[in-house]
């Protein structure tokens, strides 16, 4: 997810772009498609990123051990800053490409929830034999 900024660098401060993004980053050790709007702003410094951003992560039941899809938003808002200002953080490299995808995959892994459910209502495993209470009750005596 690369953007050229050449463009709005030699602008004056406060001038915007809208882009549409779509790509694919990876995030949690499978490549997603990562889709949506990003806000650009010339700042006294470098390019202000507003970006409106959804994906989907497979992960994991904390309670049956499903896999299920886990919808994502995004509200990305970073300063980006030319390379050539030492700058820390993120950065536009010496060819004025704003590179979004190494953010996107931080917010990502942020929105992550630490015990997700595949529903609100899910009832895990049962502890004695392993059955998946979902499914209805087991016949084992617990």
């Amino acid at each position: 997810m690369q953007i050229n900024v050449s463009g709005l660098l030699e602008s004056s401060i406060g001038a915007t772009r809208d882009y549409r993004l779509s790509g694919v980053i990876n995030i949690a050790g499978s490549d997603r498609v990562v889709e949506g709007e990003v806000l650009l702003v010339r700042t006294n410094r470098g390019i202000l990123v507003r970006a409106k951003l959804n994906t989907e992560v497979e992960l994991g039941c904390s309670r049956c051990l499903k896999l299920f899809g886990y919808p994502l938003r995004l509200n990305i808002e970073e300063e980006y800053l030319p390379v050539a200002d030492d700058a820390e953080g993120f950065t536009i490299d010496e060819r004025h490409i704003l590179d979004l995808t190494e953010a996107v995959r931080q917010y990502a892994l942020l929105a992550i929830p630490m015990k997700p459910l595949c529903r609100e209502d899910c009832r895990g495993l049962c502890p004695i034999c392993g059955h998946d209470l979902n499914q209805g009750p087991c016949g084992c005596s617990s």
